[in-house]
């Protein structure tokens, strides 16, 4: 499954990675040795500073407690002598000398600073750390990648990538790429890959509805929840309604079949058909009836019934017809369905781009289901269709059983494209 789009997405990681040559890469290696000895050095600089700092620190202790023993001391002979009687002369100055001389030790201690080691190492760990920036990185510019970006976009729209979205990978890739410092090859492929991913990531998530939790939504207002599915003649659509409502029962729910697909022969047998295989009731009128009537029918007998799902098959056409387009419409205008979801092959790539394109116009589509993924090796509409009417891709068929379907989420797609 995307076996092109993996190829493709592979040959340009390794392309990029080229031009970042083996010499480069061993000049790169040896200036990382020496940045590293350099490191080295200042560490052991750093360490000889602390050694030094702390000698220091302890000197000056040192001297700093003998200073205060003797001041003690000198303070303790005054006293003495303050408790010997003494005239009034004297007592005053005793009292002068004492005050010039405690002023003479604060003046003797202002000036003494402790060392600051931590300052003196971040500063010669950043000037050290600017000598080798410029010795071990390898910028990455535009002329290194924009031949390389050029062939990924020819390739990406040969591969039914939608050209707006190739433009917008391309794009992305090299804005996440330009300016990057690198040391080795193997750095430019993980920037490559991961710039990859970053874009083809933006391109698929768009926000959407659950339709489990709008079930379970609607079934507390007792209403039924209803889907319309649209698409051209020969996706599998029928084949895919049938799926879904298989799904729904084995969640516990109970649907029912809307045969509105009153137009194209053999359409209500082979729909009838799918329903008793699956179990669901299937709500019919008669071949050429008026579809938009077994839509409102399909969704009385749910509110009857207390059923909590009506899906509604409608005939498969072209987007250029106008008058079954006008058809789909009144389907809209009778039953309201909560949402559309259009019903694409994945492997008609651009053609399915521009079937939903239009139906979207046309209905509004809420959601999309591609068939036959299991067998599409470019990929190309599972890439682009979503981001084309800003709708997410809900499911992805992928065999011909009831249990052939899964739900579809962006990070898988990305492993699929980019995954080991």
């Amino acid at each position: 499954m995307f076996e092109s789009l993996k190829k493709k997405f592979s040959g340009t990681i390794g392309k990029i990675s080229d031009q970042f040559s083996p010499e480069e890469e061993e000049k790169a290696l040896e200036d990382e040795k020496k940045e590293k000895k350099a490191s080295n050095e200042i560490k052991d600089a750093e360490d000889k500073t602390s050694v030094k700092g702390k000698e220091d620190k302890s000197s000056e202790d040192e001297t700093h407690l003998k200073k205060t023993e003797s001041e003690k001391k000198s303070r303790l002979s005054f006293l003495r002598r303050k408790s010997e009687p003494k005239d009034e002369d004297s007592l005053k100055k005793d009292e002068k000398g004492s005050k010039q001389h405690e002023k003479s030790l604060d003046d003797s201690t202002e000036g003494i600073e402790k060392p600051d080691n931590d300052q003196t190492g971040e500063n010669a760990e950043e000037e050290a750390s600017g000598l080798f920036t410029f010795a071990t990185h390898k910028t990455i510019s535009p002329k290194d990648i924009d031949d390389i970006l050029f062939e990924l976009e020819l390739a990406l729209l040969e591969g039914d990538v939608a050209l707006e979205v190739a433009e917008q990978i391309v794009k992305s890739v090299k804005q996440d790429l330009v300016g990057r410092k690198i040391k080795r090859r193997s750095d430019v492929a993980k920037f490559t890959k991961d710039a990859l991913k970053n874009a083809i990531s933006d391109i698929l998530i768009v926000e959407g509805p659950d339709l489990k939790k709008s079930v379970n939504k609607a079934q507390k207002t007792g209403e039924p929840y209803k889907i319309m599915f649209v698409g051209v003649n020969g996706t599998g659509k029928t084949t895919t309604i049938s799926k879904i409502a298989d799904q729904f029962v084995k969640e516990g729910y109970t649907p029912v079949i809307a045969a509105s697909d009153t137009f194209r022969a053999g359409a209500i047998e082979q729909i009838s058909h799918h329903a008793e295989n699956i179990g669901v009731k299937i709500i019919r009128h008669q071949k050429g009836a008026d579809p938009a009537a077994v839509a409102y029918d399909a969704v009385e007998h749910a509110r009857a019934q207390k059923k909590e799902l009506v899906l509604i098959d409608t005939a498969g056409r072209m987007q250029t017809n106008v008058n079954l387009m006008d058809e789909m419409k009144k389907i809209q205008r009778v039953v309201k369905p909560d949402i559309a979801i259009f019903v694409g092959d994945a492997l008609t790539g651009n053609d399915a781009v521009e079937q939903a394109r239009k139906f979207d116009d046309a209905v509004g589509v809420d959601g999309i289901i591609l068939t036959k993924a299991d067998a599409d090796a470019k990929g190309g509409a599972a890439l682009s269709i979503g981001h084309v009417i800003n709708k997410p891709i809900l499911y992805l068929g992928v065999g011909q059983g009831y249990g052939d379907i899964m739900e579809f989420h962006p990070d898988w797609m990305v492993e699929q494209v980019l995954g080991d």
